[in-house]
């Protein structure tokens, strides 16, 4: 890609022309297994009957109309959004860094309306990422994503640890606006989240008159095995952004809000050109109805326990630990080895995977993945681990 556009991405010279369930090809016909769905965002994995005979209907209808007009894909999408998560209101954008911007406008003027010009600070973790944006990227509690060619960065944001329940004694006061958390710390390395401590936060926040908001780009629309995955963490945030798997591959992004940050936004607050659009919710719409069924969920969970044990059964000495909820999995690696060079070599083996962290290979495979691709996948990557052992 950088041959012809840019030098963002160090992408692989590997050309992939289709793709199949959790399996793609590439321009000479090499197979590969796909654990990485698009860093997430395939959920419904390649070629997706029901989501291609829906985008394809969708395109021949209307692409784009503009948020000046209504479409009536729109207002099903929304409202069964809507429904499926328990929220009252929300903003479309394209991107999860678009929601997260969202979510961050939001906190801020919930702040200026219950405390002045003093009521500014969100409050986000350690080993947290929410975007690349400047404001995003300042919301990032990782040293590494502010280098000095961005800054400034923007004011207001402090990081507390996860998980530190002494953190918590001293966080949150009348400046704090929002509390923004990762459910699971993804690009941080697949890090988990005391349900305990996030639920003590969540009271703690909220009794210093600060919102309490989840960055669920990456772990929700059923990538942990329920919609949300701050269902499982057993709190219930009031703003809440999703992306990624929310269009099933076509950008989009969301931000979801209830209760006290409900009507926040009025008219000229936020907007976005592209956002909502009819395709983008056309495609949602078919995500939505999947999640809608339980055994799919369920069988987001047993997939990703498939992958743990497997992987825990090999028993490798450079396999330091194994985390992850659904089929959102880190494995991490003994500090000596580095987790790129491993990404590197499953390429060469056909599996597709990504890093996470200083030593996690992720696992973010579709939630479609079969059984036989499982296999087939982990056969490939283990074979590479036992390349270091």
């Amino acid at each position: 890609m950088e041959k012809v556009i840019v030098n963002n991405y160090g992408s692989f010279d590997t050309v992939l022309v289709k793709g199949n369930g959790a399996t793609l090809y590439d321009s000479v016909g090499n197979k590969y297994i796909d654990f990485i769905a698009g860093i997430g965002v395939n959920c419904l994995g390649h070629n997706y009957e029901p989501l291609v005979k829906a985008v394809s209907e969708q395109v021949a209808k209307e692409i784009h109309i503009s948020n000046y007009y209504l479409s009536d894909v729109g207002l099903e999408f929304a409202s069964l959004l809507l429904k499926m998560t328990g929220f009252e209101g929300g903003y479309f954008g394209n991107s999860g860094a678009e929601a997260n911007e969202a979510a961050i406008k939001l906190a801020r003027k919930y702040g200026w309306l219950h405390g002045g010009e003093k009521r500014r600070v969100i409050y986000t973790l350690e080993q947290s990422f929410h975007g690349r944006t400047i404001a995003t990227l300042t919301a990032t509690g990782q040293d590494k994503f502010h280098p000095d060619c961005f800054a400034p960065y923007v004011p207001c944001f402090k990081t507390i640890k996860a998980n530190d329940w002494d953190a918590l004694q001293k966080a949150f006061d009348d400046t704090t606006a929002a509390l923004f958390v990762e459910c699971i710390q993804g690009e941080g390395g697949v890090n988990l989240l005391d349900p305990e401590w996030v639920q003590a936060a969540a009271q703690a926040a909220r009794k210093a008159g600060a919102l309490v908001m989840a960055d669920e780009v990456q772990t929700g629309m059923g990538r942990t095995g329920t919609v949300l995955a701050c269902e499982q963490l057993g709190f219930t945030p009031d703003v809440v952004t999703l992306a990624k798997g929310i269009a099933g591959g076509i950008p989009m992004g969301a931000c979801l809000f209830r209760g006290n940050a409900n009507k926040v936004f009025v008219a000229g607050d936020h907007q976005s050109t592209f956002a909502g659009n009819p395709l983008a919710c056309a495609a949602g719409l078919v995500v939505l109805k999947t999640l809608s069924d339980k055994a799919f969920l369920q069988r987001v969970v047993d997939a990703g326990e498939k992958i743990k044990k497997t992987v825990a059964a090999w028993n490798l000495p450079i396999v330091k630990d194994i985390r992850g909820k659904g089929l959102m999995i880190g494995i991490e690696i003994v500090p000596k080895i580095k987790p790129f060079d491993i990404e590197v070599n499953c390429m060469k083996k056909g599996l597709c995977v990504s890093t996470a962290g200083e030593h996690t290979v992720r696992f973010l495979p579709p939630l479609v993945i079969t059984d036989a691709e499982i296999e087939d996948g982990l056969e490939r990557f283990k074979t590479v681990l036992l390349e270091y052992c």
